[in-house]
């Protein structure tokens, strides 16, 4: 897992190094991490460390990883999200412990679960439902091993349900089931991971709040879970499925973002496309239609990563420049306006921000100064 942290911090230092962590939109919780709670409009350096590697965001928290391994959070921490011991609100970064061995983490509803670099995962915050994966529904203010396994390779949280792949290639996964999201054949909520299929074959996942989409090694893409009312899943339809379902037959899927009732998904030749919910114009296609199946945003082939939140989206190109879509009510956009934007529009003129991460109304982002 090593190998994980020294890619991160090769991306920050390719654009110039010193990664500096950044927010903008909603801030009601202090989730920003800037020691207040005022709303901004345009990207916000969050203190003045420049050692940032991994970033996530949840509704209300943010959490941050640095080069040095160390993790920290912030916001609120009502059901003890932060992993401090306690169930103190923060404003401002807080170092979780005093271990230097963090490599990545995600965060759903009121919690999170990251990795360590010997391949162990671990949770924290809360339990309902089984969302934090240690056999029952209990909620834990410090992070607590999820099993004893040390061959976990990456995490994906949203909403109350969890994935995470393995080393082998194995796609596991746990917590709210109510829509099939799991992808293990049932609507069963399970605490545990739980593995999907037999295949060795997965890549990397998204996870809306009630669907999940993964893409394979061989460049396949894969839906299940909600499907009901916008197409969410890419399908040609609006129907809910608990089992992988693939999306046509193509083989050129590179990444994949999913959140609320919306996916979008880069292609290998840097293509951007985009299904589901389009309220708001949170597809980023100029319209508010909903779509059953993958539609190309424009014609660019310069996009490198997508992160769509509830109403909006983000997304870095490959020349390091930020865009963002939909809508602008706290200033989520990061465009210094709060003014609604039916298709792409870049953040500001700079060309190296290295890794994006944003919930509903925030948004967040390294840069690489």
């Amino acid at each position: 897992m090593t190998n994980i942290r020294r890619a991160l911090q090769a991306a920050a230092a390719g654009v110039g190094g010193d990664p500096a962590l950044w927010f903008w939109g909603g801030n009601g919780s202090g989730q920003g991490g800037l020691g207040n709670t005022t709303n901004y409009s345009s990207p916000v350096q969050v203190g003045s460390l420049s050692t940032w590697v991994e970033i996530a965001s949840t509704n209300t928290n943010g959490f941050g990883i640095r080069s040095d391994g160390l993790i920290f959070s912030w916001g609120i921490n009502s059901d003890g999200q932060l992993g401090l011991g306690n169930t103190t609100n923060y404003s401002s970064p807080k170092q979780i412990g005093a271990l230097t061995n963090w490599a990545l983490l995600s965060g759903g509803s009121s919690m999170v679960a990251a990795v360590k670099t010997d391949g162990t995962m671990w949770s924290w915050g809360r339990g309902a439902g089984g969302r934090l994966g240690h056999g029952n529904t209990d909620s834990y203010s410090s992070p607590v091993q999820i099993g004893a396994l040390t061959t976990w390779s990456k995490i994906f949280c949203r909403g109350e349900f969890s994935a995470a792949i393995k080393t082998d290639g194995t796609l596991w996964t746990w917590g709210a089931n109510g829509s099939g999201q799991l992808g293990v054949g049932n609507t069963t909520y399970y605490s545990s991971p739980v593995q999907v299929g037999a295949l060795t074959t997965w890549s990397t996942v998204g996870i809306g709040s009630s669907h999940m989409g993964a893409i394979k090694t061989d460049g396949t893409l894969w839906m299940w879970g909600r499907g009901k009312y916008t197409g969410a899943l890419g399908l040609g339809n609006t129907t809910n499925y608990s089992s992988p379902k693939q999306v046509g037959s193509l083989t050129d899927w590179a990444k994949i973002s999913c959140s609320g009732l919306i996916t979008m998904a880069v292609k290998t030749d840097d293509t951007l496309w985009a299904w589901g919910d389009g309220n708001n114009y949170a597809t980023g296609l100029g319209v508010t239609t909903d779509y059953s199946s993958p539609v190309q945003c424009g014609t660019d082939t310069d996009w490198a990563s997508v992160v769509t939140r509830s109403s909006s989206g983000l997304a870095l190109k490959t020349d390091g420049s930020l865009f963002a879509w939909g809508l602008n009510s706290s200033g989520q956009l990061g465009d210094g306006t709060t003014e609604t934007k039916t298709s792409p529009v870049q953040i500001g003129s700079i060309a190296a921000w290295t890794r994006i991460a944003g919930v509903n109304s925030t948004g967040a982002a390294i840069q690489g100064e």
